[in-house]
């Protein structure tokens, strides 16, 4: 399938429906919108496509998604902080990587001792 807009190629993972249209996420920033990564729909919708396409763990994400996944599963759990210097990610760059982990739920953010971690799920 294919973005309405821009004309990229798109897998059905990463493809939104905005007005009855395709649309990659760049596309979808353009017109206003922005995936937000406490948004239960996203969260729904991202991962009823992986379960239908049978698709688990770090498959199929993008590579900076697999860098973050693989960093947090080698650690155990890290703190937002640990991603950013252990990755050299500005804190945009993590909170853009975070979201595809957060909505296909492969990460999840927990609290233990008044810190936030960052843990794999499953």
């Amino acid at each position: 399938m294919k973005c309405s807009r821009c004309g990229r190629e798109l897998t059905e993972d990463k493809a939104y429906n905005y007005q009855g249209k395709v649309m990659c996420e760049d596309c979808l920033m353009d017109v206003g919108l922005n995936p937000h990564n406490c948004d239960p729909w996203a969260t729904y919708v991202d991962t009823a496509a992986r379960k239908r396409h049978g698709v688990t763990g770090a498959a199929g994400l993008t590579e900076p998604e697999k860098r973050v996944y693989d960093f947090i599963k080698s650690k155990g759990r890290a703190t937002r902080q640990e991603v950013m210097e252990g990755l050299a990610f500005t804190e945009q760059e993590l909170r853009d990587r975070l979201i595809g982990l957060l909505h296909n739920e492969l990460v999840k953010e927990a609290s233990e001792g008044g810190k936030q971690f960052l843990v794999i799920i499953g």
